[in-house]
């Protein structure tokens, strides 16, 4: 094919198949030394597909300059077919950033990058929907509009709706220092899990994520110790709490374990400590209950925890105030409401939710109270346990259907060993669930499904 030269000098050379402009040889099918300007590129058509002249679209096109697409009628680019396509690879050099508004649909074909990060490092109002990888935890977040929730992607199989017990005050006057669990939605007895492997006590609290629950305190105890939920086994040492505490509250979200109160002679405590579930070490201060308190009971929604029930300096026959704490900030408690009727030694559960304070002492009674976590004010009534107790295995053993309340103490010094339920959504009476293996009072429960799941 002939050359075709325009102008004085080498401005236009046709050389073989490839044209050059201000080269006299080509290197490309259009190979341009020198800058290419465009002015009012929205009113010449704007962002076309860039074809070869067979018509197949070109596999790799450059922008190297700054430069703005825009979706408005006379923005600097807009596309001529309503859209713009990425179908290759796309590179943004280190310390540039690509900014998008509004995409209405985006197709990615090969793979594709969430923004991360550590959680201090989170918007704190960003977009609904805005998804981000949390390096702290290991896991895909998004923020539903008022908070951030992690993206549950694991199978948990069978373990699915576990109740674990462990530990307690038997009707013999000794500790027990094993575990039982049961599955939530079937109706049965207690099966064997393990041993608590640092002591065997009484009094101590316990909470869980959906896979790793702790036991907390106890028997003037610093000890908190975990387990595997979905994995029958001893309990492994996990580190210590700020403070002693008998009787002491638990709740938890889905990585934040908190324990609240416990009786620690003379006083009794307004301490509120805290751990990242999934992370090995002691217990960090997170702020104060509105007054010492012990006997109390923990339970959660994703967002919100409560500590009710309990006995305080003021108040022997049992405290009235329910407090409200917000999980995934540090702080002290405030006001949520009061109790419909006072005791201590309360056990509690909840879904996402209500929240259920049941039994107590002072005197022993088979109430059962409950609370809407999400909005603040007095708790109500709910029905009644089969029998008047207190002590019964305290933590969140429950799951978005069915709460449970094991065990307890009938009248000192003869435990039961009666597992009961309730169906949460409906009002009532609790039903026979069947028995644990041996009389247990004023010992700890968790499960990997109760209502603070989803929540940071």
């Amino acid at each position: 094919m002939p050359s075709i030269r325009i102008g004085f000098s080498t401005d236009f050379n046709l050389v073989g198949e490839q044209v050059g402009i201000g080269t006299t040889n080509p290197a490309a099918r259009l190979d341009v030394a020198g800058q290419i300007t465009v002015e009012d590129t929205a009113s010449s058509g704007g962002v076309s597909t860039f074809r070869e002249y067979q018509g197949f679209s070109q596999v790799q096109a450059k922008i190297t300059n700054n430069t703005l697409i825009d979706n408005a009628d006379c923005g600097p680019f807009s596309s001529l077919t309503g859209e713009i396509k990425i179908t290759g690879e796309t590179t943004v050099s280190s310390g540039s950033t690509v900014e998008i508004g509004k995409t209405k649909t985006l197709t990615i074909i090969d793979r594709f990058a969430v923004p991360l990060g550590d959680t201090n490092s989170r918007d704190n109002a960003p977009e609904a929907g805005t998804t981000r990888f949390n390096q702290d935890f290991g896991t895909l977040e998004f923020f539903d509009g008022v908070n951030w929730k992690t993206v549950n992607s694991y199978n948990r199989g069978n373990a699915a709706g576990r109740a674990v017990f462990g530990g307690g005050y038997s009707v013999s006057g000794t500790n027990n220092g094993d575990m039982e669990f049961i599955n939530i939605m079937s109706l049965g007895n207690g099966v064997n899990f393990g041993d608590m492997v640092l002591t065997a006590k009484y009094s101590q609290a316990a909470c869980a994520d959906a896979t790793r629950g702790l036991f907390v305190g106890g028997q003037n105890s610093v000890d908190m110790e975990y387990i595997t939920i979905a994995s029958a086994g001893n309990s492994i040492d996990f580190g210590n709490a700020t403070a002693n505490g008998n009787h002491n509250g638990a709740l938890s979200s889905s990585t934040r374990g908190i324990r609240g109160g416990g009786y620690t002679a003379p006083a009794n405590s307004d301490v509120m400590d805290y751990v990242e579930i999934q992370t090995l070490g002691d217990a960090i201060d997170f702020g104060n209950l509105l007054e010492g308190n012990y006997g109390l009971c923990g339970f959660s929604s994703p967002t919100r925890g409560i500590f009710a029930g309990g006995r305080g300096a003021d108040q022997p026959l049992g405290q009235t105030t329910i407090n409200v704490i917000t999980i995934a900030s540090k702080g002290n408690a405030t006001r949520f409401g009061d109790v419909s009727a006072r005791h201590a030694y309360v056990a509690g559960f909840s879904n996402s939710v209500r929240g259920f304070i049941t039994g107590g002492s002072s005197p022993t009674t088979d109430t059962i109270q409950y609370v809407t976590i999400a909005s603040e004010g007095n708790a109500q009534d709910f029905g009644n346990l089969t029998v008047a107790k207190e002590g019964s295995c305290s933590g969140n053993s429950a799951n978005q259907v069915r709460g449970i309340c094991a065990g307890g103490v009938e009248s000192n010094p003869a435990g039961t060993k009666v597992i009961e339920y309730i169906t949460i959504a409906s009002q009532g009476n609790a039903q026979d669930f069947g028995d644990m293996s041996s009389q247990r009072g004023y010992a700890g429960a968790l499960s990997d499904s109760h209502g603070g799941l989803g929540g940071f």
